[in-house]
């Protein structure tokens, strides 16, 4: 596995993905792939919302929605709502997911 990879899982209807999110960053954009200081390896995104009212969270979504030029309901929060770090879940075809990913971030493909 690599280190992109690990930022990201398959399941089965798609991938969840571990985000740690910069609210007010300046611009909405991802990016690349950062190790904690536990080892995890997460996806770095930045949006320009604050994180008042669940408006960074929707911004997150859109996100990833428009980078993977998805339908914004096949992009949802599943953990870490008022938290830094996040999880995603993304449905489609994994792998297909995990190659765009990949590519947006700059990441080994697994």
């Amino acid at each position: 596995m690599t280190d992109g990879s690990a930022a990201w899982s398959e399941a089965p209807d798609g991938l969840v993905v571990t985000v740690r999110l910069t609210p007010r960053g300046g611009r909405d954009a991802l990016d690349g792939i950062e190790r904690l200081a536990d080892g995890r390896a997460v996806l770095k995104a930045r949006v320009r919302a604050a994180p008042t009212d669940g408006e960074a969270n929707a911004a997150l979504l859109s996100l990833f929605a428009k980078t993977l030029r998805l339908p914004s309901r096949a992009v949802t929060l599943v953990a870490g709502d008022t938290a830094r770090i996040k999880r995603i879940k993304i449905l489609g075809e994994a792998r297909a997911l995990a190659a765009a990913l990949a590519r947006v971030t700059g990441a080994d493909a697994a």
